[in-house]
């Protein structure tokens, strides 16, 4: 199976679009949150997927995200675009889950996916890593940096899976994570430190 695409940063356009669609969807157009649905369920999938390592726990909770955020769409006033929106209560749902299953520190073994190493949907290898380290299998770089990420904390594993698989920037984490830009930096540098250590052998 292919390794979905990254989903790009939000554009005017499709900021605008989204508008259009959370308006019509306010006005009680049920058609039109399906849209939102269908528009966002790639994007939050592999956002979640990535931080639960489960694709049963995945699917679970993107139900309840959507529910939740079909709830209270009424009260969704627009100070903050629909992507970002979602995207907060998609991470909050998400580590609140996480907690309540007692993975404060690191993401259990016993609860990941049989075969998460080896799943090309967990994080995708971008064309310049494959550069960096051409002469070195992909797929037992896939497998090991799988491996790494679930050994990281929820925090510092949810930055890296924002900035680094999903593509966001600073600025879009922290409004989506409701923290400094500093401290979204912090976060990214101990986790990228962390997994550099983690994976020395494989780029030298």
């Amino acid at each position: 199976m292919e390794p979905a695409p990254l989903p790009e940063t939000p554009t005017n356009s499709n900021a605008a679009e989204d508008r259009i669609l959370v308006e019509r969807a306010q006005a009680g157009d049920t058609r039109a949150f399906d849209e939102l649905v269908r528009k966002y369920t790639p994007k939050l999938y592999g956002l979640v997927y990535n931080m639960t390592s489960n694709r049963e726990d995945t699917a679970d909770l993107l139900q309840e995200i959507f529910a939740k955020a079909y709830r209270a769409l009424k009260r969704f006033q627009g100070k903050s675009s629909f992507y970002t929106w979602i995207y907060s209560i998609s991470v909050n749902m998400t580590l609140n889950f996480l907690k309540k299953r007692g993975r404060y520190a690191k993401v259990s073994l016993d609860d990941v996916d049989s075969g998460i190493q080896n799943d090309p949907d967990f994080i995708n290898i971008t064309t310049a890593n494959r550069d960096t380290v051409r002469e070195v299998n992909i797929h037992e770089i896939q497998k090991r940096l799988n491996e790494a990420m679930m050994k990281l904390s929820e925090d510092h594993r949810t930055v890296v899976t924002l900035y680094d698989v999903q593509g966001l920037q600073h600025n879009e984490i922290s409004k989506i994570l409701g923290v400094s830009e500093g401290t979204v930096r912090s976060r990214l540098f101990y986790a990228h430190r962390l997994l550099q250590s983690l994976l020395e052998d494989l780029v030298k």
